[in-house]
C-alpha cells in the first residue's frame, strides 16, 4: 500500500505547476483523474497552442497524452466541458467522493464554472481544494497576467541571478513555476489532509507562484534584513561572488563547478592544485579575490573536465563536473537512485522518464508503479 493510496484527486489543471504538483501525488499512490477541456479552445485560449503542443511541433517532443510527457503520468483523464451543465452535474458526481481538488485557472475563473471551492464544499464538506495563481487570490497583483520570468523579477530573484558586472540571465522556469507553485502546493495538499484527519473538515488551500518565489528566497532576503545590503548578480556567497563557490571552464571547454565553502574543503582544493598559499585568501574581496579569481581560472584550464573529476573527486572537495542534458542519462548515480525509470508502453514500447525523487521506506516508493495516461471518456 503506497502513502496516498485511496487519496482521490481531480486534476482541473493545465500547465507546468499544477501537473507537477499532481504529478508528485500520484507518485505517492493518490488515484488522479484529469478533467481535459472537450473540444476546440474558445474565447481568449483560441488559436493558442499548449506548451506541449508547441514542443511537439518545434522540437518533435510528444503530445500532451504521450507516455513521454512525466507529468501525466499514473492518471486517468475524462473530457468534459464545464461550460454545459450535463457536464457540470458530472464533475459534482465526481466531487461527492473526491479528496483533492486541483485547478490552476485565474481567480474567479471557477465560479463562473461553477466548480469553485464554495460550490463544491457543499457537495462535498471534506474536500481540500487548491488553486494555483501567479499572484494569489487577493492582494494588488491578483489580476495580474504572468509567467515565471514575472513573478522571479517582480519577487526579486531575478536581480540575482548572472555574472558580476554582466547582464541578467533567465533561468528555466524551475523555479517559480515548478518549485515556487507546484512543489508548494503539494506540501500545502499534504498540510491540508492532515489538519482534515484531526477536525473532519476540508479547506480552500491558495497557492501563488509568487509567494513561492519569494519563500524560497528566505535566505538573501534576511541577509538583507540584517545588513541593508542588496547584493547584485554575481556579488553574494551563493551566486558566484567568491572563488571558492563558481564555475570553471577546463581544458576541453567544458565546465567544472566548485562549492568549497567550509575552510576544510577550501584546503583541500588548494592543495590538490598545488596552490596552498590560497587558502588564507578563501574570504579576501577587492583585488585579492580577483586575484584568486583569475588563478583559478588558468588552472582549471590545464586539464579537460573529467581530468578533473578524477583528481577532485578522490578527495573532500565539493566538486561537480558541469553535464549537458544529453549526459545526465549516463550517470550512474542517476540509474542507482532511479531517478530515470523505463515503463514498457503499448504503443511507444520502451519509455523512459524522470523518476519519483521520494524515498519511503515504508511503503517502499522505489516501488511505484510508472504508467502513461489513459483516457475515459
Amino acid at each position: 500500500m503506497q502513502a496516498l493510496e485511496g487519496v482521490k484527486i481531480l486534476d482541473l489543471t493545465r500547465l507546468a505547476p499544477g501537473p507537477y504538483c499532481v504529478m508528485l501525488l500520484a507518485d505517492l499512490g493518490a488515484n488522479v483523474i484529469r478533467i481535459e477541456e472537450f473540444g476546440p479552445r474558445i474565447g481568449r485560449r483560441a488559436g493558442h497552442p499548449t506548451v506541449s503542443e508547441v514542443y511537439s511541433e518545434a522540437h518533435g517532443f510528444a503530445s500532451p497524452n504521450s507516455p513521454y510527457n512525466a507529468l501525466n503520468r499514473n492518471k486517468r483523464s475524462i473530457c468534459l466541458n464545464l461550460r454545459i451543465e450535463e457536464s457540470r452535474e458530472v464533475f459534482y458526481k465526481l466531487a461527492e467522493t473526491t479528496d483533492v481538488v486541483v485547478e490552476e485557472f485565474r481567480p474567479g475563473v471557477t465560479k463562473h464554472l461553477g466548480v469553485d471551492y464554495e460550490t463544491l464544499c457543499q457537495i462535498n464538506p471534506r474536500v481540500i481544494y487548491c488553486a494555483i495563481t501567479g499572484f494569489g487570490q487577493d492582494g494588488h497583483y491578483r489580476d495580474r497576467v504572468g509567467h515565471d520570468v514575472n513573478y522571479l523579477a517582480l519577487a526579486g530573484a531575478l536581480s540575482l541571478i548572472g555574472n558580476r558586472g554582466g547582464p541578467l540571465v533567465v533561468p528555466h522556469n524551475f523555479i517559480a513555476d515548478f518549485a515556487g507553485g507546484g512543489m508548494h502546493a503539494a506540501i500545502a495538499i499534504l498540510a491540508a489532509l492532515m489538519a482534515r484527519e484531526k477536525t473532519g473538515r476540508g479547506q480552500f488551500v491558495d497557492v501563488s507562484m509568487f509567494d513561492g518565489v519569494v519563500s524560497l528566497m528566505s535566505m538573501i532576503l534576511s541577509y538583507f534584513f540584517a545588513t541593508k545590503v542588496a547584493p547584485g548578480p554575481g556579488e553574494h556567497l551563493n551566486d558566484g561572488g567568491f572563488p571558492f563557490y563558481n564555475v570553471y571552464e577546463t581544458k576541453d571547454g567544458k565546465y567544472i563547478s566548485i562549492g568549497c565553502i567550509e575552510p576544510g574543503f577550501w584546503a583541500n582544493l588548494c592543495h590538490a592544485i598545488g596552490r596552498e598559499d590560497l587558502i588564507p585568501a578563501q574570504w579576501d574581496t577587492g583585488a585579492k579575490r580577483d586575484e584568486t579569481f583569475a588563478i583559478l581560472q588558468e588552472t582549471f584550464k590545464l586539464k579537460s573536465r573529467d581530468q578533473w573529476e578524477q583528481i577532485l573527486g578522490q578527495i573532500d572537495s565539493c566538486m561537480g563536473k558541469v553535464q549537458s542534458l544529453d549526459e545526465v542519462p549516463s550517470d550512474p548515480h542517476i540509474w542507482s537512485r532511479k531517478l530515470i525509470v523505463k515503463i514498457t508502453d503499448p504503443r511507444e514500447g520502451e519509455v523512459w522518464q524522470v523518476g519519483s525523487p521520494f524515498k519511503l521506506s515504508d511503503p517502499p516508493t522505489n516501488k511505484t508503479l510508472y504508467s502513461s495516461s489513459r483516457r475515459t471518456h
